[in-house]
């Protein structure tokens, strides 16, 4: 998506020994095929629309997709620009948000908590 990588920096300290989501029963994977959550950042642009449908589409079910930070949610500062499409929600189904620009750790381990139950 179209991400200035602010809110990619906060997920690997989410995931860093300090927050430590993976105590939790959260753990990165390098396949949506893989996975049980997604976590999109950023604006979609028109570029990553369909890449990010597909995605989604190749993530078994019952999946959840998470839109991390401001712009994922709501277009943030990039809101309404050229190359911008929408918001994570104008493409597919968000099952949490988590604002911030960007979001904190904890903020993102608590959401990650809260798809784990633990």
């Amino acid at each position: 998506m179209g991400s200035c990588n602010g809110c990619e920096v906060e997920i690997g300290q989410a995931f860093g020994p300090v927050y430590d989501a993976d105590r939790y029963g959260a753990r990165l994977v390098a396949s949506p095929r893989h996975a049980d959550v997604l976590l999109v950042t950023g604006v979609v642009t028109h570029n990553m629309a369909d890449a990010l449908a597909r995605t989604v589409e190749a993530t078994p079910e019952p999946r959840v997709v998470i839109a991390i930070g401001d712009c994922a949610i709501d277009g943030g500062l990039l809101a309404g620009g050229f190359g911008v499409r929408g918001t994570v929600g104008d493409v597919t189904h968000v099952d949490l948000a988590v604002p911030g620009c960007p979001p904190e750790p904890d903020a993102i381990v608590a959401a990650l908590r809260q798809v784990t139950g633990r």
